[in-house]
């Protein structure tokens, strides 16, 4: 992909987590294409080209505290690609916020003093998070937690409140501690922090979730730029251009990767009601 060396990706060291499926594993993918040295963290060996691969799961604390500290020797690290992710069907709601914000959260902030100043940290929420704003106090009282177990602690406090079905409740979180994250990050060491907020898209996620949605769920939900839903490579470009040095000026931001969705529902141009089955 020589004509795309200007995205500024070529022999720069990498971090990509849930790189084994999925959007994290095209993600890893196109950035080994682009000439990244691409280091993927994740609970399974990834089948995409490599230079390192680290195992773990990013609910256990210990360990994501231990895999940041090896890599450190990758030092001065480019780019951090966090991608890893899962539904609350998988095991349950508690380990799906542990895994999606808390872990998620907690990886990257290990490995913030292993990330060259000027680096680029990018992330996938979900537009299942369009809600944020409505949830912002409580999501506050979460964000001021910075120790994990913590966290967790706070949220087992009062779980039908504070996590919900999981989902939703950590993808709200990302997004929130993205924009607020991302000044301090950036006024202190011009590291840049974003997310992008995709719709349903086909990967090995959506077949897990797929069959506890509602009847008909997928058919109904409006696909105005495909005609269909989004794979997991559509997906993996705009995070792969947004974490670019090319955005220099785009930091905190929540691009939402949704077909229009979002922004439909808030216009009034598309009707969320059959999300809900029409109630």
């Amino acid at each position: 992909m020589q004509r795309l060396d200007g995205l500024g990706y070529r022999d720069r060291t990498v971090v990509v987590t849930g790189g084994a499926s999925g959007m994290g594993e095209q993600v890893a993918r196109i950035l080994g294409e682009l000439g990244a040295k691409v280091h993927i963290v994740d609970i399974r060996e990834p089948t995409v080209s490599h230079e390192g691969f680290y195992k773990v799961d990013l609910a256990d604390f210990p360990a994501v505290r231990e895999v940041a500290g090896a890599l450190a020797d990758l030092a001065p690290i480019d780019f951090v690609f966090s991608c890893a992710g899962l539904p609350p069907t998988v095991k349950g709601p508690m380990y799906c916020m542990q895994v999606n914000y808390i872990g998620t959260r907690h990886f990257v902030e290990s490995l913030l003093p292993s990330l060259r100043d000027g680096a680029g940290i990018a992330l996938i929420s979900s537009d299942a998070a369009l809600g944020w704003q409505k949830n912002l106090v409580q999501s506050l009282e979460m964000l001021a937690i910075s120790d994990p177990n913590e966290a967790l602690a706070w949220c087992e406090a009062d779980l039908e409140k504070r996590v919900r079905d999981g989902y939703t409740s950590s993808k709200e979180m990302l997004v929130v501690w993205v924009q607020n994250a991302a000044v301090k990050l950036g006024n202190e060491r011009r590291i840049r922090l974003n997310a992008i907020g995709p719709c349903p898209t086909k990967t090995a996620f959506m077949d897990e979730q797929g069959p506890h949605l509602p009847d008909g769920f997928l058919d109904a939900w409006p696909y105005p730029s495909l005609g269909r839903m989004a794979t997991a490579e559509e997906q993996a470009w705009p995070l792969i251009l947004l974490n670019s040095p090319l955005n220099a000026a785009v930091t905190g931001a929540f691009l939402l990767t949704d077909q229009g969705f979002a922004s439909g529902v808030y216009t009034g141009a598309i009707d969320p009601s059959f999300m809900t089955g029409g109630k």
